[in-house]
């Protein structure tokens, strides 16, 4: 039977919008819709909160998460690489729970319109195809070989570049953008790695999976207007936990 550890990682100082893990939508905590759709996603064997903060800490134990450890400040400041975080929960859990993980699913807090069937089938899907890691995201809605430009030396230009010349956005190669609702990752790709970006170009190559999910459940809350949007959308669906 494969072991596998669901981590929840949610710091205290957030920079696009202060104390969002614990922000009211909806009338619930941001936090608490993760939680639950990990909890109703039934395939994890333990699910485990990393934060900085105890209010934190003890908010997403009274919604049935599991956390015990404090994550060290040098881990909780806004330039750490979130698999140094995962890194960390990890090695706290196996050392609490006497076990080795095999696979390790992380679920991003500001992620809230994703259901438990994007968990469960993001886990089929992976454990099917047997990856190594797997990272979920939405059609991009503007493409780097069309419409995405840059400034190199005072001049604008197209960021991605192909041989033969396009000119309509239907004739470019599909691109993705990534949401950073669910990652998932076999425990030897978490351990030997610093991000995900590394993982997926250095690391796996053809057994790196992209799990792919509607852009309406794909809003990563990052600002005030994303929480706004996010909240009007469980609002307007009178959103449970699905």
């Amino acid at each position: 039977m494969n072991s596998t550890l669901c981590t929840i990682c949610m710091r205290s100082g957030s920079q696009g919008l202060k104390g969002k893990n614990i922000k009211l939508i909806n009338g619930k905590p941001l936090m608490y819709y993760t939680i639950k759709q990990a909890i109703k996603s039934k395939i994890f064997d333990n699910i485990v909160v990393s934060t900085d903060s105890k209010k934190i800490l003890a908010k997403a134990k009274s919604y049935g998460a599991e956390g015990w450890f404090i994550r060290p400040k040098r881990l909780a400041t806004s330039t750490c690489s979130k698999i140094l975080v995962i890194k960390h929960a990890l090695k706290e859990s196996e050392k609490f729970y006497n076990k080795k993980f095999k696979f390790i699913v992380d679920l991003d807090v500001t992620s809230p319109l994703r259901t438990s069937k994007d968990i469960i089938n993001a886990y089929k899907n992976f454990i099917k195809k047997r990856g190594d890691v797997l990272v979920t995201g939405a059609k991009s809605k503007k493409n780097p070989y069309f419409n995405v430009v840059e400034i190199v030396n005072n001049k604008v230009k197209k960021v991605k570049n192909l041989k033969k010349r396009i000119f309509r956005r239907q004739d470019a190669p599909v691109t993705y953008d990534m949401n950073a609702s669910i990652y998932i990752f076999c425990r030897k790709i978490l351990i030997n790695y610093r991000t995900v970006i590394e993982a997926l170009e250095r690391g796996v190559k053809d057994k790196a999976i992209l799990f792919e999910m509607p852009e309406s459940r794909s809003i990563d809350i990052d600002s005030a207007y994303d929480f706004k949007l996010v909240e009007f959308l469980i609002k307007k669906n009178k959103t449970k936990i699905q």
